[in-house]
């Protein structure tokens, strides 16, 4: 279970970044080469790079090396563990407002 947390940790810290979210929104759509994934952003490809190091970190994506290009893709597994958790949060709040509406209900 630590295990697990840890890896979300990562995950949730790597969607933190409005910049890191934008490749993964790229990269849902297909994969994209390092270049691809640089062009809308502003700023330098290290950076692009170093933003892409944390997000394969965290699971989220996987890229490949063939020649001179580097080409990225999402790790749709990793997407549906992060799902997941926020699924089961809300289906708990879902039930603790269920619960306080039949107790309003009944206690008007």
């Amino acid at each position: 279970m630590l295990n697990q947390s840890a890896s979300l940790d990562l995950m949730f810290q790597a969607l933190a970044d409005p910049s890191r979210r934008a490749m993964v929104d790229r990269l849902c759509r297909g994969p994209a080469s390092v270049s691809e994934l640089a062009q809308p952003l502003e700023m330098s490809l290290p950076a692009v790079l170093q933003h892409l190091q944390l997000l394969e970190a965290s699971g989220l994506v996987k890229t490949e090396k063939v020649g001179r290009v580097r080409t990225c893709s999402i790790e749709s597994k990793a997407l549906r563990r992060a799902e997941d958790w926020i699924i089961a949060r809300r289906s708990t709040w879902e039930q603790r407002f269920d619960r306080l509406g039949a107790y309003l209900a009944e206690n008007k």
